[in-house]
């Protein structure tokens, strides 16, 4: 490695990439897996939208936590104990719809575990990414959430198909050792050899060029400022974003499998490659707008503050109206069309609110994106449990689930929530330093 000339932190970046597509294939393996096996024995839509919801109650649990552990251990070795920790849960639980509360406990557990990894990627990150990097550095490691769910949702059909829903967990519990192995070998804390010069003018204080030469985490026994984190506006608009980021991503990615089936009379079997494009999308439009985000920043187009508000709004505004417009939409490949212009924005926003972690508080990065990302997990709760309880509540009232009309408030909420979401990070965020 060190004969090739590449820098270590390339390599960093790329584990991280590797390691959220592996999480997010075990959430989309999951998803699949367990509905094709609850729809078997007729699990209601509530129970459903219960078991889906569990995971995020751990999550949820350990977010903050998980920004603390970083800090105070490092998110090196956090991350390796959380993959192994949910790796070892899925390869020897049972998936079975009938022992509900071994399910519970299980996907609350993996929850748990899982809830360390993305604060201990941005400590990870906040440490060995300079700057001018940082918006191409994190689309990148985020971006392999969504091609794991692509990956998951053109695989896991036709595995759960031929080999059984067990079968996918199986494969998930491999994938996440095996990270785990390559993480341990190649994975380290950050030299300061391996930082890129960079040309500074003369007057410029030693503070500011060690700020630029790297992305630095306090240390260890530097005391966190909860309050001023928490009582924070910026920290807010991007606590916001991500609630609504992930009320819509995962409401679509527990939720549209579903739709497909009930609404539009279409199997994820039948559905061939497309069913991952909306995913596939995502991958492409994050790393766009990382590399969108750096260039503007860093040939002084625009600032860092405009910057980050100009894609999150454009993200988040386009995916608001293509949410509201799925259900106006009555074939399959029209709403394959929506929810890949949807997420594929959604994640172009992530250029935006997501990378705003790193430039409102860089040394206390993996603990503001514990605090961001337990809105985000709750998000995951509520939406995830209340588009189950919707869809109970309109059967009850003899709507009929089969009728796409039927799902309209299903869409139309994570629509509402973006525009909301958009307005809030124009008026509260700054891309400006704010904890030092």
């Amino acid at each position: 490695m060190a004969r090739m000339k590449f820098p270590r932190r390339y390599v960093i970046v790329l584990l991280t990439f590797i390691c959220t597509n592996v999480c997010y294939i075990e959430r989309v393996g999951f998803s699949i897996s367990y509905t094709v096996a609850a729809d078997a024995i007729n699990v209601n839509q509530a129970n459903k939208g219960m078991i889906l919801s569990m995971f995020y109650y751990g999550y949820v649990l350990s977010q903050i936590p998980g920004g603390w552990a970083a800090q105070r251990l490092g998110g090196r070795r956090v991350l390796l104990l959380s993959f192994l920790l949910w790796s070892l849960i899925c390869g020897l639980i049972p998936l079975d719809p009938n022992r509900v509360v071994i399910l519970v406990l299980s996907r609350l557990f993996v929850g748990v575990a899982q809830g360390f990894i993305f604060p201990a990627i941005h400590t990870v990150l906040a440490q060995w990414v300079p700057p001018q990097e940082r918006s191409r550095s994190v689309s990148l490691t985020t971006s392999g959430m969504y091609l794991g769910a692509a990956g998951g949702m053109l695989f896991f059909p036709s595995l759960v198909k031929h080999m059984g829903p067990q079968s996918v967990f199986f494969v998930e519990a491999v994938l996440g050792v095996a990270w785990s192995l390559i993480w341990l070998k190649f994975s380290s804390e950050p030299p300061r050899t391996d930082l890129p010069k960079v040309s500074m003018p003369k007057v410029a204080s030693r503070e500011k060029i060690k700020a630029l030469a790297g992305g630095v985490v306090a240390p260890r026994t530097v005391k966190i400022p909860w309050r001023r984190i928490i009582f924070s506006l910026p920290v807010w608009a991007i606590v916001v974003n991500n609630f609504t980021f992930h009320y819509a991503l995962y409401v679509i990615m527990n939720w549209l499998p579903t739709y497909f089936e009930l609404a539009l009379k279409l199997s994820l079997q039948d559905m061939g490659s497309s069913k991952m494009l909306p995913y596939f999308n995502m991958f492409i439009f994050s790393n766009i707008g990382g590399v969108v985000a750096d260039h503007l920043i860093t040939k002084r187009i625009l600032s860092v503050t405009k910057t980050r508000k100009l894609l999150n709004t454009i993200g988040f505004v386009v995916s608001a109206v293509a949410l509201m417009a799925i259900p106006s939409f009555g074939t399959p490949s029209g709403t394959v069309i929506c929810s890949s212009v949807a997420l594929g924005f959604l994640a172009l926003g992530r250029a935006g609110f997501a990378v705003n972690h790193m430039d409102v508080a860089p040394k206390f990065a993996g603990i503001v994106m514990g605090v961001s990302n337990t809105a985000g997990t709750l998000a995951g709760i509520v939406g995830v449990g209340l588009t189950g309880n919707i869809l109970e509540a309109a059967k009850a009232s003899n709507m009929d689930l089969t009728s796409s009309e039927t799902w309209k408030t299903v869409f139309f909420v994570p629509g509402y929530l973006c525009i909301f979401s958009s307005v809030i990070f124009l008026i509260f965020s700054t891309g400006e330093k704010i904890f030092e």
